[in-house]
């Protein structure tokens, strides 16, 4: 087994001076000590238990074993340096291509902007954009499909251990229903008055979902879903129709605010998303994942001013 004391660094700063041939040469190339350089010289003798150079006046001459040393030295170090590089590649680091996830909802104006931002930034940056629920979008991230995600979070969530979490900003739930209803429903709503009324909601794994459920147990009663559906926008379209009405992020009140009323819901009821920026910790050096840091945080930023 190679003994730990044997370094990397060590092997650069012994190729330097086998490069520049003084101690001070080095010192100055690399920005060290003096006294440095000449410590990890011969603790490279004591690694490898033997003289690597005989002492001449106040410099040192590399012997034979030094010489043979440098050749394979410079060899080893050439193959990490193509390792690390393959090894990042493979595992998209700086490769200028990014995997982005992101709710349906925020593609109406949060990743728009986003997207362009980071153009700015990187202009050679390819951008995979993929929309899905919650769950879905946790888990791609967590297999590595994805690099980063746009989600909804909370401090229950387990798996946010190994992640870096930004907040970007808070959204409430409202209920959505058609213009027809507008003149018979109370602002804000009293859910417990709607017990009749038909409902449509997104899937299971959709934060919404879940806020949807949350609410309903708080006003005592299951809704009368009439159906389920997995975008938020065939989910407004159905709601614009008079199908059912439904419970949604302020957010998309943008969108639809000329053919579906959005009512603040009574504070008992109220429910609120935390909406953040989520990637694996792991990354947070990558180029291409602090780029995308960067712009998150400038719309921070930007919003709260």
């Amino acid at each position: 087994m190679i003994d730990s004391e044997l370094t990397i660094r060590k092997l650069e700063i012994f190729l330097a001076f086998m490069e520049k041939k003084t101690i001070a040469r080095v010192a100055e190339a690399l920005g060290i000590s003096g006294v440095s350089v000449h410590r990890a010289l011969h603790s490279l003798e004591d690694v490898l238990r033997c003289p690597l150079f005989v002492q001449e006046g106040r410099n040192l001459r590399p012997l034979p074993a030094a010489q043979t040393l440098g050749h394979y030295a410079e060899e080893a170090l050439m193959v990490i340096r193509r390792a690390v590089e393959a090894t990042r590649e493979a595992a998209g680091y700086g490769s200028g291509r990014m995997k982005l996830g992101c709710l349906y909802s925020l593609t109406t104006e949060m990743v728009p902007q986003l997207i362009m931002g980071l153009k700015r930034r990187r202009p050679e940056m390819e951008i995979d954009l993929t929309m899905d629920s919650n769950r879905n979008l946790l888990d791609r991230l967590a297999d590595g499909r994805l690099d980063a995600v746009l989600v909804s979070v909370s401090r229950e969530m387990d798996e946010m251990a190994a992640l870096e979490v930004l907040p970007l900003f808070e959204d409430t739930l409202c209920l959505a229903i058609p213009l027809s209803l507008a003149d018979r429903v109370s602002d804000p709503a009293d859910l417990a008055g709607l017990r009749h009324e038909k409902f449509v909601a997104l899937n299971d794994g959709f934060a919404t979902a879940q806020g949807f459920a949350d609410a309903f147990a708080e006003a005592g009663y299951e809704p009368e879903v009439v159906t389920r559906l997995n975008d938020i926008f065939s989910l407004m379209n159905l709601v614009q129709a008079g199908v059912g009405c439904s419970l949604v992020p302020s957010r998309i009140g943008k969108v639809f605010g000329n053919t579906v009323k959005l009512v603040e819901l009574a504070e008992k009821y109220r429910k609120r998303q935390t909406v953040a920026l989520v990637f694996p910790r792991n990354r947070e050096r990558d180029p291409d994942m602090l780029a995308l840091v960067a712009e998150a945080r400038m719309r921070v930023r930007q919003a709260a001013n």
